[in-house]
């Protein structure tokens, strides 16, 4: 294997990352100063400043929710300086990888771990992710119709990044919804979907010609949020990590 591909697999950095830490010298195999583009021999052990990194077992893996608050880039850095979820997280998390992102101007559950592989099965999942949305307009029947079966937006550039090349977007049937509150002014509703696409909910109200004031995901399969204040964190329960190994076991099973 080759030795930027042994250090992606067994931390949470990148080929790209471990290349930069091979050019910088802070990378060895055995007691040698590692080159770019070395290949591993099945007895040679890594060194990363000084420190062993050992091959992953299949289930050494951690996982932990964050609270996310708005004004808070899923990011680990930013070219105009906005604050970062790794700004607020703990110095040990800064090699944690998010579960999919919230925008800047979102809240709400966030998970993140140290397995590439686990979270990029939750993230291309179809497991429910639920959330408490504000909007500046009253719920039509229009939206109403299209929660319950499905939307094809050939413009659904309105609640998209300004940057953002996405023009079209499909948007399939919500699996639940819940009108909390609707007046002329905003509406509040709880709502359960099972894709989590590029700012796919302010896409879909975008739609419709109304604004996403607040969103807050309150569930991501099967962790909530529930008490957890806004930016804190926790790691999964033991109730989560089973949940995890059976998620991964059905995962597997296909």
């Amino acid at each position: 294997m080759r030795l930027n591909a042994f250090i992606a697999h067994n931390s949470a950095r990148s080929r790209r990352e471990a290349d930069t830490l091979i050019a910088q010298g802070r990378v060895r195999i055995n007691r040698q100063v590692a080159q770019l583009g070395a290949v591993l021999g099945e007895d040679d052990r890594v060194f990363i400043d000084g420190k062993q990194l050992k091959p992953k077992k299949a289930d050494d893996y951690t996982f932990i929710i964050y609270h996310k608050p708005k004004g808070e880039l899923v990011s680990k850095s930013d070219d105009r300086q906005r604050r970062t979820i790794y700004d607020s997280l703990e110095s040990k998390f800064r090699a944690f990888i998010p579960v999919g992102r919230l925008d800047f101007t979102s809240e709400g559950l966030l998970i993140l771990g140290d397995s590439k592989s686990i979270v990029s099965a939750l993230m291309h999942s179809n497991v429910e992710r639920e959330y408490i949305i504000k909007i500046d307009k009253p719920i039509t029947q229009a939206m109403l119709e299209a929660m319950e079966n499905g939307l094809h937006a050939s413009n659904a550039k309105r609640g998209g990044h300004k940057h953002s090349e996405i023009v079209e977007m499909e948007f399939a049937p919500f699996v639940s919804w819940q009108i909390i509150k609707s007046t002329q002014r905003f509406s509040k509703l709880k709502v359960v979907i099972q894709e989590g696409r590029n700012r796919e909910l302010r896409r879909f109200f975008g739609y419709f010609k109304a604004d996403v004031l607040d969103l807050r995901r309150v569930r991501y399969g099967f962790t909530s949020l529930n008490a957890l204040p806004v930016g804190k964190w926790r790691y999964f329960s033991k109730e989560e990590y089973k949940n995890l190994r059976k998620f991964l076991q059905e995962a597997r099973n296909g």
